[in-house]
């Protein structure tokens, strides 16, 4: 097919947020046509209890998606990925200062979301101190890196497991080691490789996780921390006492019910999906970067870990806002980066921490998928863009 402003729009912006799946919308019809539908899950009652058992139930399905060894007890349920990024951050380096006084400090990536990143002013008005750990050129962020900032004040890590913007992967196990050599707790904010690569929280040594459903197929406003057993954790939250007290509020088994689904029908498959995706994306990257102007942001990509679904360059004299308008028109919606910062004339803070030069950063596009893709969309893609470039 011809790309042209009469097509079907093509959505190459999984990265922001996915279509929902058809087992979690059938899991939230099946809800929305049930007796349970807007029942309280706290509620003492023959309905309360049912629906509480509900929420159990997929309570077990989500901690199984973190790994076979991830009690259910272990999963706060929260509204979503920035929420449970918040209530790590903030809850975690509290309860680690509380534990021991001396750990004021925390050390956060220099290419975290702004979900992180926004809240380190609150942090800093609790008394911390917070360093920003830099990636390296292709970046990640490098252990020795991360050592050479560690000491016996630091109360929590948190590093991303895969950045939103570039696809790159973090060598969290590595990390998390190297933080609890220290004595610091560590937290991955996981939103954007969840169920895209394998990850399995005991196997990375973390002490706590955060994912999102939007990400996955899910719904939006719905979302996930995983706490190990006995970690430090001051709630933001309070009244209620939900979720054994970490994070109150009455619980949406709507959105739960669907989030679980999701997670299920992607769990037993990410290793065999996660080879497919790379290999369409490996195709997207060498068709663009043969052109002289277009280039992977994190240089070498056939050597970078990065998740499957997600293609991240930047195109020489251009601008990402007049190449997004013009793929727009011709039928394909990408971003510049996060969504989240969407509007932002500056330029991204991940690609200039890795050394990227403002006017190249600004010609940046993050091309994003999963395994509902057609492949002919993205020849289709590739051969727009590039008429686009060799046009300018």
């Amino acid at each position: 097919m011809t790309a042209g402003q009469n097509r079907i729009p093509v959505n190459l912006d999984y990265a922001a947020s996915t279509p929902m799946r058809a087992e979690a919308l059938l899991a939230q019809r099946e809800y929305d046509d049930s007796e349970l539908a807007g029942v309280n899950p706290n509620s003492l009652h023959s309905l309360g209890r049912k629906a509480a058992a509900r929420l159990e139930v997929a309570r077990r399905e989500i901690a199984r998606s973190f790994g076979a060894r991830v009690r259910p007890s272990e999963i706060v349920l929260t509204n979503g990925g920035t929420e449970a990024n918040q209530l790590a951050l903030l809850g975690l380096a509290e309860g680690a200062r509380q534990r021991d006084r001396k750990r004021g400090r925390v050390i956060v990536s220099a290419i975290e979301h702004d979900s992180i990143l926004d809240n380190l002013p609150l942090l800093r008005a609790s008394g911390f101190t917070v360093d920003l750990v830099q990636p390296c050129r292709a970046g990640y962020v490098e252990p020795a890196t991360l050592v050479e900032l560690l000491g016996d004040d630091v109360a929590l890590v948190s590093i991303m497991v895969a950045n939103n913007e570039t696809g790159v992967v973090q060598p969290i196990r590595e990390l998390a080691a190297a933080a609890h050599t220290a004595g610091a707790l560590f937290h991955t904010d996981a939103i954007q490789g969840y169920l895209h690569i394998p990850l399995d929280v005991t196997e990375l040594g973390v002490d706590a996780m955060s994912v999102a459903a939007h990400k996955i197929g899910g719904p939006v406003a719905s979302g996930a921390l995983y706490l190990k057993s006995r970690t430090p954790l001051r709630p933001r939250i309070f009244g209620g006492g939900q979720e054994a007290g970490r994070r109150a509020g009455t619980q949406d088994l709507r959105t739960q019910l669907a989030f679980a689904a999701a997670a299920s029908s992607l769990t037993p498959h990410v290793a065999q999906e996660r080879a497919k995706l790379q290999a369409l994306s490996d195709k997207l990257y060498a068709t663009l970067t043969a052109h002289q102007r277009i280039h992977a942001t994190m240089g070498d990509y056939a050597q970078a870990d990065r998740l499957p679904g997600m293609v991240s360059i930047y195109i020489d004299g251009m601008d990402s806002e007049e190449l997004i308008i013009k793929l727009d028109a011709a039928g394909f919606e990408v971003s510049a980066g996060s969504a989240c910062s969407s509007g932002s004339m500056d330029p991204s803070h991940v690609l200039s921490a890795m050394g990227i030069g403002r006017e190249q950063a600004l010609g940046a596009l993050r091309i994003s998928f999963d395994d509902r893709v057609n492949p002919g969309d993205l020849d289709d893609f590739a051969q727009t863009l590039l008429s686009i470039v060799g046009a300018a």
